[in-house]
C-alpha cells in the first residue's frame, strides 16, 4: 500500500496537469522524485477517482487500461490530441476525415498523440526535480 505522502504527492501533480495535456505514469513519478510508475498507477486506481485521472496515460499513449470509453469525452472536451490506430486506419476515406479521431475513439482504436499532448519537462510541475 502506498504511503499517505506518496498518494498526496501523486494526486497533487495530477490535479495540476493542464486540460488538453497528459503525463505518463513515469512522468508523474519523475515529477515527485520517484522511479515507480506502477505505484503511480496504483494510486490513481485506488484514490484518483476525484482527480483528472484521464490526463495520466501509459508511455504507449493508450488511454488508461479499461477506461478508453470513460476517458474519451474528457479528451474530446479538453481538445487533447488523439489519433486513430488499428482497424480505424484501414485505408478508408473515413480514416482521413476530420471525424476519424472521434470514430476511432468510439471503437477504442485510439491513442493520445504524445508528441503534441505530453507536458514538456520544462513545465513548472517538474520545477523541484533535477532533470
Amino acid at each position: 500500500m502506498p504511503s499517505a505522502e506518496f498518494v498526496e504527492a501523486v494526486l497533487d501533480v495530477v490535479v495540476r496537469i493542464p486540460p488538453g495535456r497528459v503525463m505518463t505514469y513515469g512522468d508523474v513519478g519523475i515529477a515527485i522524485g520517484s522511479s515507480a510508475p506502477r505505484a503511480v498507477g496504483r494510486v490513481l486506481a485506488l484514490y484518483g477517482h476525484a482527480s483528472p485521472w484521464w490526463r495520466v496515460v501509459p508511455a504507449s499513449g493508450k488511454p488508461p487500461q479499461g477506461h478508453a470509453a470513460l476517458a474519451l469525452p474528457h479528451y474530446l472536451d479538453e481538445g487533447t490530441p488523439i489519433r486513430a490506430t488499428g482497424s480505424a486506419l484501414a485505408g478508408t476515406a473515413a480514416a482521413a476525415s476530420a471525424s476519424a479521431p472521434r470514430r476511432a475513439a468510439l471503437s477504442g482504436d485510439y491513442r493520445i498523440a504524445l508528441s503534441a499532448a505530453r507536458l514538456p519537462y520544462t513545465h513548472d510541475i517538474y520545477g523541484e526535480v533535477a532533470l
